[in-house]
């Protein structure tokens, strides 16, 4: 495992709607905006015209998603009495988060708008702010409170406080996708027909029905057995081996073997014990199979810092990891990656899906198995593949597995250090 480090928006709005039409997820709802203080003036009741819009409706876990607030209609009114210049007015406010995540986003505008008379409305105004997706499901987005800020003559603030926005925004987040843990390992090789080979599957979920059996490539034979996960969600029982076509052993949950829901095979050889005539001798030579192992260059990353302010990609690179397969048969390997929160000063966190990698896998000449690296994208708490070799006659090789990665870092992110455990599981 690694210890990953690292220190510490314009949006896209819809197309116009039609003369007439409604734009899509404009709501109204009542605001009460209390003016400066220095102006002197009764406070604003009235309605906010608004609508919310994201750039991205159909995000995933660890995804940084980019909101934009236009207020189309305000009751609130110059605070002085005379006219504001164009561009002196800035807005800031809030998006209320519901459904799958709650929360606030901070929303702000550049200072730009039209010239407004005195005693007039203030114009419409445009804010954006981003939040990362921390969760799956529909997220609801509805308007909060806003304060339009004006800097002509004197700096005064009109804040407009909102009760009971209806939701004018929705999107939904995909979690990561889920790598496949399973796999099994035996405590021989080969064996006679009828032999007993000992069988340890593990990655299952705790109490699950696992079945545990021979493979002749892409078909089963008639070796199975049937065991329960025991609370580490592991399975070790004996198989007997007697179909003399197996060539690999798997285990797996549900009524058949499947890339999603078993492991992936574990060479066999089914020996057949050769006749001996008169005055002959029977000489046996025997390449005893190794291991699947893997070793990591270094215990830790240190990401690029990200300036307070701006947010950005914390960029750095994994230790180089060699795996070495000496196994023998048909069995490949998939080395998988699953990384935690970042936490940071005072329980800050950063979600693991915000980091992302891009893998790279060479295999050594004369390796029998090519390599493929994982595909680039987020790593996540669930898991993603780093590299991998497929299933094959005959497999096996020395392999340097690499990748570059960047951690999302929103904009404001509080500064310091925030740290999470990288994890690699071969099997």
């Amino acid at each position: 495992m690694a210890v990953l480090a690292a220190a510490s928006g314009a949006a896209l709005s819809g197309p116009a709607a039609a003369l007439g039409e409604t734009p899509p997820g404009q709501v109204e709802f009542p605001t009460h905006c209390l003016p400066p203080q220095e102006a002197g003036l009764p406070p604003a009741d009235g309605p906010t015209t608004a609508r919310i819009s994201v750039d991205d409706p159909a995000p995933r876990v660890g995804d940084t998603v980019t909101v934009t607030y236009q207020v189309a209609r305000t009751p609130a009114v110059n605070p002085l009495p005379s006219a504001l210049p164009a561009d002196v007015l800035t807005p800031s406010g809030r998006i209320l988060l519901g459904g799958a995540q709650s929360g606030e986003v901070t929303v702000v505008g550049a200072k730009r708008s039209e010239p407004v008379g005195a005693g007039a409305d203030l114009p419409a105004v445009t804010m954006t702010g981003t939040f990362t997706v921390t969760a799956p499901g529909e997220i609801t987005l509805a308007p909060g409170g806003y304060t339009l800020h004006t800097g002509h003559l004197l700096d005064l603030d009109t804040a407009c406080q909102v009760t009971g926005a209806p939701v004018s925004a929705h999107l939904t987040a995909t979690p990561l996708p889920t790598a496949n843990l399973r796999r099994v390992r035996l405590t021989a090789a080969y064996g006679a027909p009828g032999a007993r080979v000992t069988v340890t599957a593990a990655g299952f979920a705790p109490g699950t029905a696992v079945t545990l059996a021979g493979r002749a490539g892409a078909a089963g034979t008639a070796d199975r057995v049937a065991a329960t996960a025991d609370a580490r969600g592991e399975v070790t029982t004996e198989l007997p081996v007697t179909d003399r076509a197996t060539t690999a052993v798997v285990a797996y949950e549900g009524p058949a073997w499947s890339a999603q829901r078993g492991s992936g095979p574990a060479a066999y050889t089914v020996v057949e014990p050769a006749a001996v005539t008169p005055g002959t001798q029977k000489l046996t030579a025997t390449v005893d199979p190794g291991t699947l192992a893997m070793t990591q260059t270094g215990d830790a990353v240190t990401l690029g810092a990200v300036p307070y302010g701006d947010g950005g990609a914390a960029p750095g690179r994994i230790g180089t990891v060699t795996v070495k397969d000496a196994r023998g048969g048909p069995a490949g390997w998939s080395l998988v990656g699953r990384v935690t929160d970042f936490a940071g000063p005072g329980g800050l966190r950063l979600p693991g899906g915000a980091l992302s990698w891009t893998p790279t896998c060479t295999a050594a000449p004369g390796s029998p198995s090519p390599c493929t690296a994982g595909s680039a994208g987020p790593v996540g708490p669930d898991g993603a593949v780093l590299a991998s070799t497929a299933d094959a006659p005959l497999t096996g090789g020395t392999f340097t597995v690499d990748a570059t990665v960047a951690l999302r870092v929103p904009a404001y992110t509080p500064p310091g250090a925030y740290t999470a455990v990288l994890t690699l599981t071969l099997s």
